[in-house]
């Protein structure tokens, strides 16, 4: 279900400013860490140095959108409206 008001308050006071600081921790030690872990290797800087195999062009195609099926769902009903009312499962995001 939902969470109440409080909840997600409380939590962004407490636990968020908490996250935040060992991220900032973190990052601190990272120059550090990375000297030790292949400090050459950075594939987001140098693609050629990536260990994700490769795709071939013949796997890929190209999509336009005017060419993309449309699907009109305005007919549809509700997840709510089959049961009478909405459903925990429903509203877990």
């Amino acid at each position: 279900g939902s969470l109440p008001k409080w909840v997600v308050n409380k939590s962004s006071q407490l636990l968020a400013p908490k996250a935040m600081k060992r991220m900032y921790k973190a990052c601190l030690k990272y120059p550090a860490w990375k000297l030790k872990h292949e400090p050459g290797f950075k594939p987001w800087l140098f693609p050629e140095q990536s260990r994700l195999p490769a795709l071939r062009l013949s796997e890929l195609a190209l999509q336009h959108a005017d060419s993309l099926e449309n699907i009109d769902e305005s007919a549809l009903p509700e997840a709510g409206d089959e049961r009478g009312e909405a459903s925990d499962e429903d509203s877990v995001n």
